[in-house]
């Protein structure tokens, strides 16, 4: 059980205004289903906020397909700057003077990727050519 706010963060998909850092750490490992929301009446004494209950269940990811390090730096690096396009909020993760519009995402802001496209972004920026 959590507040209902940060259920609907780790729950939230691509491309809502709840998606964020949280969305992708959690969805990397676990798959979300929301079950119930409690209402604060139930609780005494009865707390300001609405709690949801969700269930997190295992997928079969053992270790993610690129370096788990850089991955947690690019969405972390994306999100600081949520409303900005990745090809300026991950620049700084990418050698100097490389040019970032050869990426596939470079038009997109991090609420738009999903949690195998931040994985594919990550591998891109770990790739030799930016070594």
């Amino acid at each position: 059980m959590f507040q209902k706010e940060v259920a609907e963060r780790i729950a939230a998909k691509p491309g809502t205004k709840a998606y964020g850092i949280i969305s992708v750490f959690i969805q990397a490992y676990y798959n979300i289903e929301t079950l119930f929301t409690v209402n604060e009446t139930v609780f005494s004494p009865p707390p300001k906020v609405k709690s949801t209950v969700i269930r997190l269940m295992r997928n079969n990811v053992e270790s993610l397909d690129c370096d788990e390090e850089l991955f947690q730096k690019v969405v972390k690096t994306g999100f600081n700057q949520r409303r900005k396009m990745l090809r300026n909020s991950v620049r700084s993760l990418l050698i100097e003077g490389y040019d970032v519009s050869d990426f596939k995402f470079a038009a997109q802001r991090p609420e738009e990727l999903t949690v195998n496209e931040f994985i594919e972004l990550t591998n891109f920026i770990a790739s030799p050519k930016n070594l």
